[in-house]
């Protein structure tokens, strides 16, 4: 019997969600937040929430908003300039 290779294959890396999802990563930290926490406030399994965190799955609107909903965050901090993460009040979900 001949052993066979298991591939596995990963989305590939959006370059237009790469920033998005690194500000989204440091911001979740940045508020102490655990993914699995922000993952169900912005109603996304958590293997959806890291991949869109690494820029391997697009962040509808919704989701987005969502996301500065629990973060407690304007929704320009994904888009634009550099970003302070250290926190500036409790975020709580």
């Amino acid at each position: 019997m001949a052993d066979s290779a298991v591939i596995v294959v990963l989305p590939p890396i959006d370059p237009d969600q790469v920033e998005i999802g690194r500000r989204l990563r440091r911001l979740r930290e940045g508020r102490g937040i655990a993914a699995p926490d922000l993952a169900r406030a912005m109603r996304l399994g958590l293997t959806a929430l890291r991949m869109a965190e690494q820029g391997r799955a697009r962040l509808t609107s919704s989701q987005l908003y969502a996301a500065t909903l629990a973060l407690r965050i304007p929704m320009r901090l994904f888009f634009e300039g550099e970003i302070e993460t250290v926190p500036t009040w409790p975020a709580s979900l």
